[in-house]
C-alpha cells in the first residue's frame, strides 16, 4: 500500500511540474523555442566539394528545391559540361577526371543566385 501511495505522489509531482512549465511565462519557455525555430529556418547550406584523387564529389541540400546549375569550365573558360537540376531536394554528383586532358577544371555550382566553385588540377 505504501508503494502505491509513493508512486501516486511521484506521478502527481511530475504532472504538476510539467503543467507548470507548459503554462509558464512565454519569456522563459515558448520564446526560446521560437528563437531556435527561427535560427533553424535561417540556415543556408553551401555545397560540399570533396576531392578523391582525380574524382570530385559534389553534395548539396537544396531545401528550397530551386533550380541548380552545375557547369565545368576548362582553364580557357570553355564550358565542357553543363547540367540543370530542377526541383531536387538532395543533389549528389560525382565527376571523374581520370581520362581528362591535362588542364585545370573549375566546377561551378549555382543555386538561388549564388555561385560556389572548386578547381581540379589534372596533370
Amino acid at each position: 500500500m505504501k508503494a502505491i501511495l509513493k508512486n501516486a505522489v511521484a506521478v502527481a509531482l511530475l504532472f504538476v511540474t510539467v503543467a507548470t512549465m507548459a503554462n509558464g511565462p512565454e519569456k522563459t519557455f515558448g520564446k526560446k523555442v521560437n528563437e531556435v525555430e527561427k535560427n533553424i529556418m535561417a540556415v543556408e547550406l553551401d555545397p560540399i566539394f570533396k576531392k578523391k584523387g582525380d574524382k570530385l564529389l559534389v553534395s548539396l541540400l537544396n531545401l528550397e528545391q530551386k533550380d541548380v546549375t552545375i557547369r565545368i569550365y576548362d582553364n580557357e573558360g570553355r564550358v565542357v559540361y553543363k547540367e540543370i537540376l530542377e526541383g531536387k531536394l538532395v543533389i549528389e554528383k560525382a565527376f571523374n577526371f581520370e581520362n581528362a586532358f591535362e588542364n585545370d577544371y573549375t566546377v561551378v555550382v549555382t543555386e538561388n543566385k549564388k555561385s560556389f566553385k572548386e578547381t581540379v588540377e589534372i596533370k
